[in-house]
């Protein structure tokens, strides 16, 4: 057992200095003293320091992504240390461009090792191209009967994509929605948003003629084009989760702290706001006639860096500032309160920031793989 004492606890609402006790992978108590008498505990003070709950990057290319410019343009894996260093403690892995060189069931094992490893681990079946690529040569059966998959992702409005009209989303989505049902899930349809000129058109062609409801889809990307970012505005208006990428810069159109600043201060409503990182995603430029011009890829820091953004330079509250990665995304998927808060009986994923909000340490599932600014646990095969 593990006790931290005297620490600031944000769920992400404060609650106070507390104490927090941890008993193997959950949250056994949470009270302003506990002592725990004989028992055998470990103890650490948490004196000027600040407990929040672990970050859900929900948009990652674990396995890597790109491959625009050619087989030397593939991005690297993810390794687990960056995902801590990122203070990531759930993460969902997604596809990209390529569903040709890599593969579903390269995704699914990486998935499986990051849990074995030490993080909570999901996946989308599909990418870009349609019919989605699948493990089971089904959306639905996917989501169905394999336990790490949560939905499925499809890309609209972009030129390395399929062309997704309105009845293929619509065949998409109602096996998502019927997947969810069948396996209690929320069932989530993750759309990337490419710079095109459909924008979300098919989207809301579907939902005049559909029955399917709007929950179920989740644009991404959206803070990247000023006619993607205001039709995705009216899809959050119309009680839809949107995702704002966090490795976009202000020159690209809109960073995440930028965009979330304006929904604030807009009106708009934030608990169905999330932002990601699209991390080991390819970040390509394109000239006007399709050519790439250039080519890097994301991190997976970028969530955090724009959480802090936002409470030291648009003046968000702390607990305000970590909904966006915790219990919004938490929510979105149907993990809240086990993920995404601070409770009893939640599980142990958590960081502790210092007075500047520099990740001080990180715990996993009730494991520190982080502590005192360094990694104390890497994957299998890092260094």
């Amino acid at each position: 057992m593990i006790l931290i004492k005297n620490i600031d606890v944000y769920s992400p609402a404060f609650l106070g200095k507390r104490d927090v006790l941890i008993s193997g992978n959950q949250i056994e108590k949470i009270a302003e003293k506990i002592e725990c008498g004989n028992i055998e505990v470990e103890v650490f003070d948490g004196s000027g320091k600040k407990l929040v709950p672990g970050f859900i990057d929900q948009h990652v290319h674990l396995i890597g992504g790109g491959g625009e410019g050619g087989f030397h343009t593939r991005t690297p894996e993810t390794p687990f240390s960056k995902l801590i260093e990122g203070g990531i403690t759930t993460v969902v892995g997604v596809l990209g461009t390529d569903s040709t060189t890599r593969s579903i069931e390269n995704l699914l094992a990486k998935v499986k090792a990051l849990k074995n490893e030490g993080i909570t681990a999901y996946m989308t079946t599909g990418a870009y191209s349609v019919p989605s690529p699948t493990l089971t040569g089904s959306v639905e059966k996917d989501i169905t009967f394999i336990e790490e998959m949560v939905g499925v992702k499809i890309a609209i409005s972009d030129h390395r994509a399929s062309y997704v009209d309105t009845p293929i989303l619509e065949k998409i989505a109602s096996q998502v929605r019927r997947a969810g049902m069948f396996s209690g899930k929320h069932g989530m349809v993750v759309m990337h948003m490419g710079d095109g000129r459909e924008i979300l058109n098919s989207v809301w062609n579907l939902l005049q003629h559909s029955e399917i409801p709007i929950h179920h889809f989740l644009p991404t990307h959206v803070n990247r084009k000023k006619e993607v970012w205001e039709d995705s505005l009216e899809f959050l208006k119309q009680g839809a989760y949107i995702d704002l990428t966090s490795s976009f810069e202000e020159d690209d159109f809109l960073s995440a702290s930028q965009g979330i600043d304006f929904l604030k201060k807009n009106g708009y409503d934030l608990s169905r706001v999330t932002i990601s990182s699209d991390g080991y995603g390819s970040a390509p430029v394109f000239d006007e006639g399709g050519r790439l011009v250039k080519i890097t890829y994301s991190p997976v820091n970028t969530n955090y860096q724009e959480i802090k953004k936002l409470v030291q330079k648009y003046h968000f509250s702390l607990e305000e500032a970590l909904t966006f990665t915790t219990k919004n995304p938490a929510m979105e998927f149907g993990w809240y309160p086990k993920k995404g808060s601070i409770q009893e009986k939640s599980d142990a994923d958590f960081l502790i920031l210092d007075e500047n909000l520099s990740i001080f340490g990180v715990f996993a599932l009730g494991e520190i793989c982080m502590w005192e600014y360094e990694i104390r646990k890497k994957g299998t095969y890092e260094e």
